[in-house]
């Protein structure tokens, strides 16, 4: 159970099934440190190790480079009936270019791993990011961690390009940049003609 409890009213984008996509105030974050540190695999597979004191408030306050545009964010919780968080997201709409969307973060509670939670959870947000525009999906997976590699594969995105040697905390990782249709018809050379920085050949980081 976290340790803090999220702010009331719950500000509810969607519902996945059993648990509530709600979005997370300033007030929210001791709750979202209390997530992270109760479930430290994502932390330690990407960072080398567990989440930091200020994670929390960093991943909340955290915008994209000046030079990468985007219309909306979301730091949003799962939260079960009990109002304890499953899980979390981090969202940006039309980043980039109009109708690309990008999921920065995405962590379920270890606990609900290999139950078929995530898929369920990932499943409904990307319904609603269709809903609201989204006609593709981007994000980034560190190579190597091969639990989300596999996760963001079988959801059906395609690797279109590999970044090298970014730092995570303290380790250095091979970001591979994946993207996703959601329209029928589209094809990914019509996504790069968008975004040509997710081209192979691009020399932009």
């Amino acid at each position: 159970m976290t340790a803090h409890p999220l702010a009331m009213p719950l500000r509810v984008l969607f519902d996945t099934g059993p648990l509530q996509a709600c979005e997370l105030a300033a007030a929210d974050v001791p709750a979202l440190q209390a997530f992270f540190d109760e479930n430290p695999a994502y932390f330690i597979a990407v960072n080398g190790q567990p989440a930091g004191p200020q994670d929390a408030q960093l991943e909340f306050d955290e915008l994209p480079p000046a030079g990468m545009p985007f219309r909306q964010r979301w730091v949003m919780g799962f939260v079960d009936r009990a109002g304890r968080l499953q899980g979390m997201a981090h969202v940006l709409g039309d980043f980039l270019a109009p109708g690309v969307w990008h999921v920065g973060l995405f962590i379920v509670a270890t606990p609900r791993h290999g139950d078929g939670s995530a898929r369920s959870i990932y499943g409904a947000l990307e319904r609603w990011m269709a809903d609201n525009g989204a006609r593709w999906v981007r994000l980034g997976a560190v190579h190597g961690n091969a639990r989300a590699e596999r996760f963001w594969e079988r959801c059906g995105y395609t690797e279109l390009r590999q970044r090298h040697g970014v730092s995570t905390g303290v380790l250095i990782h091979t970001i591979r940049v994946f993207a996703k249709p959601l329209v029928d018809g589209l094809q990914l050379a019509d996504y790069l003609a968008l975004v040509p920085r997710d081209q192979p050949d691009s020399p932009l980081p």
